[in-house]
């Protein structure tokens, strides 16, 4: 009889789709919206065969569709989906994040694929929810007090604890996972930031902590969820409790069960504080503010979410890249001995401040390899991209800085290459970065939606990359091009393994 139900349940999504899919398709015919490109597609299926062809692929699958589309957009239909347009037209890009924003909220199929791991937090809501919550962390993200205690940390971190792993690797003549070893470095910093503990996941000695392993599961199985060709079979599958589905709610059990208690713990210390001392974390600033415990919970695991695997994705590919082009990681290396004179100073806000060509550096690995390849909003009302493309009530509209940062119009013929001083222009005898519209490179969002961590994540990946080749160089053990895997936020496939050595055979500049 259970099985029956899931075959019933599954069969009726499947036709479900099918009457959504048909209608779609003789509502286009009837009003004769202007011709959109994108893959082959035929009646009730629409696109589906090459979809499900391209699956493993899509992104380059898409950035091929969208170099040959004279606007950089394109459209899809398939069975079992709503109609998606994806784009790389900075213009479409503006007027979906700004111009239009009220249009294009996040909107319900997105929420329902990454509610139940993020509830109401920030990044999985709209409205007047996402208004009060982004007032409140956009203050928070705003004060010096903050920016002071992310440098304290980042500096404990990386003396205490990833410094002297590398130094262990270079006397043991070991492999790393670097990428591994950012993860857990990243990890760490956010739960000290944002909760205030420390998971000590840079502590090598120790097991992964299972709120590591849940958030894994969780952020995995999630993205699952937004790739499946066919929507409605993870719903069929969630309803009753099948397969990753089941893992998936283990998972988020353990993530909010493991939240909650260091919300439920905060908020007795802060009580009990009879002195009035005020805790620099991002928790704590929450609490004080009179927020409830559910609300807070899903606003740090979202803060989780956004901070742990981007700044640690961007820096991976970045030690790759410059494993790749020796000069650019020599610039980097020149640029802070000068800004810290020979070893003279220490790293502080205002030298992370001076690290221009290293900035440029990270900006460059991120167009090519941006932590979050394609995000997506859907639209309210019918409405026209600016160019030219017919939107309707309820489309998908996914703009996508995986693609936008492979287009010839946008970059040039040398786009597949990594020239870091392309960010750059001549300023009478000097050279100073460019201002580079963020909807041409939208690695942070724009709009309204910017990234509130935009500054931090820069401040992290600076001080890291910094410290880090300052002392030692860093060489991939192979010579192969590493795979970009997509999820919530992309990952280098397989890890980055490395030998480590010191810089100049002394460990200094």
């Amino acid at each position: 009889m259970f099985m029956f139900l899931i075959i019933l349940f599954t069969i009726g999504s499947y036709l479900l789709s099918f009457f959504f899919s048909f209608f779609q398709e003789f509502y286009a015919c009837q009003t004769k919206l202007p011709a959109t490109y994108g893959p082959p597609s035929y009646p009730i299926i629409g696109c589906l065969i090459s979809f499900y062809r391209n699956r493993r692929c899509l992104l380059d699958w898409y950035t091929d569709l969208l170099s040959v589309s004279p606007t950089q957009t394109i459209a899809l239909r398939r069975l079992g989906a709503r109609r998606t347009i994806v784009t790389a037209n900075p213009e479409n890009v503006e007027h979906v994040l700004k111009t239009n924003f009220s249009n294009f909220p996040k909107g319900k199929p997105f929420t329902e694929i990454l509610g139940d791991l993020l509830g109401c937090g920030i990044f999985n809501v709209d409205g007047e929810l996402w208004s009060t919550q982004r007032k409140l962390a956009s203050h928070e993200f705003s004060t010096k007090s903050l920016r002071e205690f992310v440098v304290m940390t980042l500096q404990e971190e990386v003396e205490n604890r990833l410094i002297p792993l590398l130094e262990a690797a270079v006397e043991a003549k070991s492999v790393l996972d670097l990428q591994d070893l950012l993860r857990r470095f990243a990890f760490d910093i956010v739960c000290r930031v944002s909760l205030g503990t420390d998971p000590s996941c840079l502590d090598l000695s120790l097991p992964i902590p299972p709120l590591v392993k849940a958030f894994d599961a969780a952020s995995e199985i999630s993205a699952m969820r937004a790739m499946a060709p066919v929507y409605g079979i993870w719903k069929a599958k969630k309803l009753f409790n099948l397969g990753a589905e089941r893992k998936l709610k283990e998972a988020i059990k353990l993530v909010h069960d493991a939240v909650s208690e260091i919300v439920k713990t905060k908020k007795r210390v802060l009580e009990n504080d009879r002195e009035g001392k005020r805790e620099s974390d991002l928790l704590s600033r929450l609490l004080l503010a009179g927020h409830g415990e559910e609300v807070v919970r899903d606003m740090v695991i979202s803060f989780i979410m956004a901070g742990r695997d981007t700044t640690s994705a961007a820096m991976t590919w970045l030690f790759w890249l410059l494993s790749k082009h020796q000069n650019s990681e020599e610039m980097i290396v020149k640029e802070v001995k000068s800004l810290l004179d020979d070893g003279e100073k220490a790293i502080d806000f205002e030298v992370l401040k001076g690290m221009d060509f290293l900035k440029a550096s990270l900006c460059e690995s991120m167009r090519l390899y941006p932590p979050v390849p394609w995000d997506s909003k859907h639209a309210m009302f019918d409405d026209v991209l600016p160019d030219g493309t017919s939107v309707r009530k309820g489309d998908r509209v996914t703009y996508f800085p995986y693609g936008m940062g492979r287009m010839e119009k946008l970059w040039g013929k040398d786009r597949f290459e990594f020239r870091p001083d392309r960010w750059f222009q001549e300023t009478g005898n000097d050279q100073t970065l460019k201002s580079v519209s963020p909807y041409k490179f939208p690695v942070f969002q724009a709009g309204p939606r910017v990234c509130l961590g935009k500054e931090m994540a820069m401040i992290q990946m600076k001080y890291v990359v910094a410290s880090i080749l300052r002392r030692f160089e860093i060489k991939p053990v192979f010579d192969n091009e590493p795979a970009f895997a997509p999820l919530l936020t992309a990952h280098m496939v397989g890890g980055l393994k490395v030998m480590v050595n010191r810089r100049d055979g002394n460990g200094d500049i």
